[in-house]
C-alpha cells in the first residue's frame, strides 16, 4: 500500500480542473430550469385552485423527501421508457448530462419552491394594497414592491439551495457522466486505486473552496442588494 504523499493532491489538479466548466454547466442549466418551473409550483402551492394547491405541495413534498441518487436512476432508466412506451422514440444514446440536468433541475425546482412561497408568505400584504391605493396595477405592485422584498428573504435559502445543488451533481459519475467526480474515479481506475486518499482530497477542496466562494459571493451580493436596489423601493 502506499504512503501518504501531499504532492499527489496538486499533482491531479491540471487533469481534473477543466471538468469544472462540465459541472458549473451542469449546474447552471439546472438552476436556470429549476427556477422557472419551481415558480410555477410556487404559483400552484400559493393558488385558492384546490386541486392546483394539492398538486403544488405534492410536488414538493414527494421531491424534497426523495434521495437524489434515487431519482437520478429513476429519470436516467425511467424516462427512457416513459419516451419509448409514449411517443416509440429511443433516448438511451442522448448526452448523460441531459439525464442530469433534468434530475437536479427537478430537485432545485421543488426547494424553490418552498422557498418562493415561504418567502412571498413573509412580506406584509398590507403593501400590496398600499401599492393599489397608490395607482398602481396588480403587477406592477408585485414587481416593484413585493418582489424586491422576497427575493431579500429568499437570498439566504437561494444560496443554501445553489450549495447543496452543486455538491449533489457529484452523484452523476453513478451514470457514467463525466465531470470532476466522473473524471476524479477514472484517475483513481486507472492507477489502480493508488493514490486514491491524494487524489479525492483533491477534488474535495475544489469542491470545499467553490463552495465557500458561493456562500462569500451571495453574501456580499446579500449585502449590497439591501443597501443599494432595495433601499431605491422604500
Amino acid at each position: 500500500m502506499h504512503g501518504f504523499d501531499l504532492t499527489n493532491i496538486i499533482r491531479y489538479y491540471p487533469d481534473i480542473l477543466p471538468y469544472l466548466a462540465i459541472t458549473f454547466l451542469v449546474v447552471i442549466f439546472s438552476m436556470l430550469f429549476g427556477v422557472i418551473f419551481g415558480f410555477l409550483i410556487a404559483m400552484a402551492k400559493l393558488s385558492k385552485n384546490k386541486i392546483l394547491n394539492v398538486l403544488g405541495n405534492g410536488y414538493t413534498n414527494i421531491l424534497r423527501c426523495t434521495p437524489s441518487i434515487i431519482l437520478l436512476f429513476l429519470v436516467y432508466y425511467g424516462l427512457p421508457e416513459i419516451i419509448q412506451a409514449l411517443f416509440g422514440v429511443d433516448i438511451n444514446h442522448i448526452y448523460k448530462g441531459i439525464f442530469v440536468i433534468i434530475t437536479l433541475a427537478l430537485l432545485f425546482s421543488a426547494n424553490m419552491a418552498e422557498v418562493m412561497r415561504s418567502a412571498y408568505e413573509s412580506v406584509d400584504k398590507g403593501q400590496f394594497e398600499a401599492g393599489v391605493s397608490i395607482g398602481l396595477n396588480n403587477v406592477q405592485t408585485f414587481i416593484r414592491i413585493l418582489l424586491p422584498q422576497c427575493f431579500v428573504i429568499a437570498l439566504p435559502n437561494l444560496g443554501n439551495a445553489v450549495i447543496a445543488l452543486f455538491q449533489e451533481g457529484a452523484l452523476a459519475f453513478t451514470i457514467g457522466f463525466i465531470d470532476m467526480m466522473g473524471k476524479t474515479n477514472l484517475i483513481v481506475s486507472l492507477n489502480y486505486g493508488s493514490h486514491a486518499r491524494e487524489i479525492y482530497i483533491s477534488l474535495a477542496l475544489i469542491y470545499w473552496a467553490i463552495s465557500i466562494i458561493i456562500e462569500k459571493g451571495m453574501a456580499k451580493f446579500e449585502r449590497i442588494y439591501k443597501e443599494r436596489i432595495l433601499a431605491k423601493t422604500v
